[in-house]
This record gives structure tokens, sequence and C-alpha cells, in this order.
């Protein structure tokens, strides 16, 4: 049996328990999928992460595994290895690097064969340099690899799979990367109880934040306090660079990367929109928050907050299998827009206004993404699946696929007043006769608002895996100390 993982008193996670439903459900799911005769079904081959070097120096990135091969497998921590599934028979192999003794004095203890079976709960562990004869032995028609397939997300390419020997075997790369990521679209039992737990971790730090912060404070000192509260959990890392957005740098989508890492002092009177989640097992959270510095909503602010709040609810209100995710989309613009019209920042058909594409000069982005060991994780586009829709904001959709139960889907409306959309906007003839330019200026140093779910579909509906307040009043309630969650049948 393999060992639990666990960091300090976190959540445990049961290793063998975890990869062997994941590798039963593969399995099922590649034989479904390949296309393939079962003669001509071989053995999966995957090539875990190796380190990165911090450019030409001798120091390193924190290692994080490559995910296709952790989810496989569940080797999250260590570098240098290889996993092989024999189709035919369910045995999973691992092999690891013959390492020297000296790596003892500056990494640690290193595993020997049958202590690296039992706490990766696999059939065999064997070294990197018997890969080739391994395989040999077990005289496969084909190593199924992930080599060439795309990310929808980066654009990028798998890698191929290198070892000394491989040329010696037949290699076939067209089944293996739709049918692993397609299973990865559909989380385990297992994998949903991890991504809860980060979850939670995040939601508390959310909370955190909104307790701790202060006028007056830098960005990055709101950022620390989050960061705090996450790894004291045992979430050691944030899975992404987090957003700690303040006064008009909210309406900057990725904000907080190295050319503006949430360095700005924040004012009373403004919001800080807060992007940031949480990684516990290489499983990631991703939770945005929006909330004014002072503790109170201005009027305006909460007219554009409660715009977004609703179509956020009307969303997830929504959501259940069968359900396209461009509607969602859609529905979400809908809901703004006729927010700001009838708060007078608006004017004209709404109907024309989204047939304009209006909707994404303050929703610049897509609705939302898949979650789970990326942030923006795998199966957005498949082969043979719904195309990428066209049209402004609404082609930055991450997937147009069909909602299926299992899924996990982050559900992220937002309202922004950016500059660079809306000068060109006021001036355009087909988006500037619905702008109320006038009323529209007023907003052009607000910033925006986004508030991000992460959202498992159901059999009949859906539910979010976050704990955060959402509405106006439970936020200032929040802010001014009061509990959350609010203790049961206590009214905040």
């Amino acid at each position: 049996m393999a060992d639990v993982y666990r960091l300090g008193g976190s959540l445990g996670v049961p290793r063998g328990e975890l990869h062997h439903d994941i590798r039963t459900r593969f399995l099922h799911r590649f034989r479904q999928l390949s296309g393939l005769p079962l003669e001509d079904m071989g053995v999966v081959v995957l090539q875990g992460g190796s380190g990165f070097p911090l450019y030409n120096s001798d120091n390193e990135m924190l290692f994080r595994q490559e995910a296709y091969f952790q989810y496989l497998f569940g080797v999250n921590d260590l570098e240098g290895w290889y996993g092989a599934f024999d189709i035919r028979t369910g045995r999973a192999f691992l092999f690891m690097p013959r390492l020297p003794a000296s790596y003892a004095v500056w990494m640690g203890h290193i595993l020997r064969l049958e202590e690296a079976k039992a706490k990766y709960g696999v059939d065999e562990v064997r070294y990197v340099d018997e890969l080739s004869a391994v395989l040999a032995e077990l005289a496969p028609p084909c190593l199924h690899t992930l080599d060439g397939g795309i990310n929808s997300d980066s654009g990028l390419p798998m890698p191929a799979v290198s070892f000394d020997g491989i040329e010696q075997f037949t290699v076939e790369a067209q089944s293996l990367h739709p049918a692993l990521t397609e299973c990865r679209v559909f989380k385990t039992p297992g994998e949903l109880a991890v991504m809860q737990y980060a979850c939670s971790v995040a939601s508390a730090a959310h909370v955190a934040v909104m307790q701790g912060v202060k006028p007056g404070m830098f960005e990055f000192q709101a950022e620390s306090l989050y960061l705090h509260n996450m790894y004291s959990q045992g979430c050691r890392g944030s899975h992404y660079t987090p957003i700690f957005a303040s006064g008009s740098n909210a309406a900057i989508l990725h904000y907080g990367h190295a050319g503006a890492p949430n360095g700005r002092q924040m004012q009373a009177g403004e919001l800080l929109l807060v992007d940031a989640g949480a990684e516990y097992y290489r499983y990631a959270a991703d939770i945005t928050t929006t909330f004014p510095v002072g503790g109170t909503f201005t009027p305006d602010q909460a007219l554009i907050y409660k715009a977004v709040l609703a179509a956020s609810r009307a969303v997830i209100a929504a959501m259940k299998p069968g359900v396209r995710w461009p509607d969602m989309h859609l529905l979400a613009e809908r809901t703004i827009l006729a927010a700001l019209q009838a708060a007078g920042l608006l004017a004209g058909d709404l109907e024309a206004m989204l047939e304009a594409r209006l909707g994404a000069v303050f929703m610049p982005h897509g609705l939302g993404h898949f979650l789970g060991l990326d942030t923006h994780d795998v199966g957005g586009y498949q082969p043979g699946g719904p195309e990428r829709p066209q049209g402004a904001g609404i082609s930055r959709l991450r997937t147009a696929r069909v909602l299926e139960a299992g899924m996990v889907i982050t559900v992220e409306p937002g309202c922004y007043f950016t500059r660079v959309l809306l000068e060109p906007a006021f001036v355009d003839p087909l988006l500037g006769r619905f702008l109320v330019e006038e009323r529209l200026r007023q907003f052009l140093d607000f910033g925006g608002v986004r508030i991000e779910d992460d959202v498992l579909v159901t059999a009949d509906g859906a539910q979010t895996m976050c704990d955060v307040p959402r509405t106006v009043e439970d936020l200032e309630a929040v802010m001014g100390g009061a509990p959350w969650p609010p203790p049961k049948g206590v009214p905040i």
C-alpha cells in the first residue's frame, strides 16, 4: 500500500488509492477512445519532469512535476523519473534514477526500490537505465507516448519521450494525448477531495486578507498575508502568480507579474481585486474576490459589484450537464450589460449590444476555464469537439464544450473600465452608440470587479467549492470583524 502524502497537519492524500483509481479509469477511457484494436495496444510511457536551472547559474527553480506524469503515477516530488503502464494487463511500473551516494549529503535519503514501490503503490520499480530492458521483456506492439500533443491553452506541444534504446520500439503518438487529456477533464472522488482542500485553504486566506487589509498598506503586504495563511495550511504555492490589484490596477487582467509586482499603496475609497489560488499535491484552487480597501462600498462600487455578482449567480444557477459553455459566457455578458443599462451607463437595445459584441469592452476575457493539475487545465479544445467561438471576448473562451458531470470549471465574470478599450469604443460607430460617454468617463480610473468560483458540475446542476463572503453586506460585515463562515443559525 502506498504512503499518505501530507504536509504538516494538512490533508492526507492516499497516493496508491488515488492513482490506482485514475489508472483504472484511464484504462477504460483509452480502450474506448484510442480507436486501436486490442491487439495493437501496448505500453504507455511517460517521462517525468526535470529541474530548471535559473539561466546559466547553479540555482534551480523549485521543482514541480510534469502534470500528466503525476496524474498517472503520483510521483509529485522527484525529478528524472519515468513511468510505464501496460494497457494489456493494467500493470504500472516506475523507473527511478540511479543516484550516487553523494546525493544523500545534499538532498537527503535515496529511496530504495522497495521503498519507492510502497510509497507510490505501483506494481514494480526499477532504475531508469533498465527501462529499455524491461520494456523489451514486456514485448509490446508499440509504445504509446504524448509526443507532439498540443495544449490548447498555451499552443505548446508535448516534448518527445527520450531514453536510451527507444529506437528499438515502435512509437505510437496519436492516441494517448487526446485520451489522457480527456480523462483529466473528469475528476475522480479522490481528486475532488484534494481540490476541495485547496479551495478551502484559499478561501480562508482570502478572508484573512479581507480582515487584515487597511488603507495605506501596499498591495504586496496584502499578498504576504495571503501567502502566510495559505502556506500555514500546507499549501506551499499559489499555483500561479497572485494578483493583488487596487484602484485602477484592477482593470489589468494579469497584474502582479514581474513588471507590475503588486507594488502600489492602497488608499481608502478604492477596491482591491485579489485573484489568488492555492496548490496542494499539485492540484489547484483559483479564487477571485473584490472588496473595498476601507471596508465600505461606495454607491458606484456597489453598483458594479452587484452586476458582476448577479452574473456569477445566474451562471452557476444555469449550469448543468448538457449546457453549452459559450451560452454561459453570453448569459454573463447579458446580465452585466443589463445592469449597466439600468444604471444609465449604457443606452439602447440590449440584444443589439450583444450582437455588436459590446460585452467584450467590459469583459474582454472568457468566462472561465477547466481546473485541476494545471490552473488552466487541459481538455478545453479536443479533436472532434466544439471549435473556438468567434467574436470579441467570446473567442477568449478556453473551452466551448458542453458541460458534463465531473468537470471542474471556474466561473469568473468581470466588469472592467479599461481606457485602452473604452477610448476607441467611444468613437466606434458600432459600439459608441450604446455608450453614455459622460457617465462612463467618471469610471475611467475605477479599475474593475471580478468574482471567481471553482465550480463542480454535478449530475443535475453545479456547486461552488469556494467559501468566501460574496454579497456586499457580507463583505462589509466580515471586513468589520464578523466571523466567516458565520456560526450556524446566527445571521452575519
